[in-house]
């Protein structure tokens, strides 16, 4: 048994379901017999004096959860996630590259950088891909900063916009679907599955239209319903980042598998887990047991 923090930040909390799940997460721990703490900002010095720490943050390496990921991983405190994979994560032009190293089928994607959006460079570009084709800014989450553009106009303008905020723009082929599988993946293994399903109006699982916000649907699906090559095409693209917590998107088209992308810190919060009411104690025991491990270790070698 040990003390567990559970790092939040209030100005990432934005609904009632987040809070509730959170304190489903707390009380699991206390259930399991740990000490479970909620951690703010302000409280980040007693990292260093828990057992474990899973971070319920927005992650990315600007953000404050970021270091609060380096603090612990300075203390010898298991942290899910891990600065590693927040690195990896948060930055799409390092993730496509982790998979691509791995063969991780995935859409055909080419990075652009500042001063390469040309007439001249477009037409290699749109012989290379037919539209609609997906742009990305590097270091988007939630879907914000995903256009799907269909002629060389659209794309220099949402291209310059990109290109303010970051040097890179990720240009990838459109894969049309109606819905995302979402594979949880803990330490290399299935944690949960569930079907993203695409609102009509959007192609991206969240998006403003007409200055509404609207949201995919969460289906979870239980194990024994989710295809055996899902599973694995899931743990695989997992892998290839590292042995934390991550949400693996995939898509089906023509028969054939593409992972959209990994996600680190990813939702748990919309109905991920209806069909696998372990979630939370998975992520607990994962946490704990990498710290028993640790100490273990440290024993065998005094």
């Amino acid at each position: 048994m040990g003390k567990l923090g559970i790092f939040v930040d209030r100005q990432t909390l934005s609904s009632s379901v987040q809070l509730i799940s959170l304190i489903k997460f707390r009380d699991e721990a206390e259930n399991m017999g740990h000490q479970a703490y909620f951690i703010f900002p302000t409280e980040i010095k007693k990292i260093s004096g828990l057992d474990g720490l899973f971070i319920r943050s927005r992650t990315d390496s600007m953000n404050i959860s970021y270091v609060a990921a380096r603090i612990a991983e300075l203390n010898g405190v298991p942290v899910i996630d891990d600065p590693t994979s927040i690195r990896i994560c948060s930055d799409k032009v390092n993730m496509y590259l982790h998979l691509m190293k791995k063969d991780v089928p995935m859409p055909k994607t080419i990075f652009i950088k500042k001063g390469e959006v040309t007439l001249e460079n477009l037409e290699e570009i749109f012989k290379m891909f037919n539209p609609p084709m997906i742009l990305k800014e590097p270091s988007t989450s939630f879907s914000a900063r995903v256009e799907r553009v269909y002629t060389k106009e659209e794309f220099i303008k949402v291209s310059r916009r990109f290109i303010k905020l970051s040097d890179w723009v990720v240009v990838q082929e459109y894969i049309d679907s109606k819905f995302d599988w979402r594979i949880g993946v803990l330490d290399g293994e299935l944690l949960y599955a569930c079907k993203y399903i695409i609102p009509n109006e959007t192609f991206k699982i969240q998006a403003s239209v007409n200055g509404h916000l609207v949201y995919c649907d969460v289906v979870s699906v239980p194990k024994e319903e989710v295809p055996q090559d899902i599973i694995d095409l899931g743990i695989r693209a997992g892998n290839a980042i590292g042995n934390g917590l991550y949400g693996v998107d995939i898509k089906e088209n023509n028969g054939s598998l593409y992972v959209i992308e990994v996600n680190d810190n990813p939702s748990l919060d919309g109905g991920e887990d209806i069909s696998y009411p372990d979630i939370y104690e998975k992520i607990i025991g994962c946490i704990m047991n990498r710290g028993k491990n640790t100490q273990n270790i440290n024993l065998s070698t005094k």
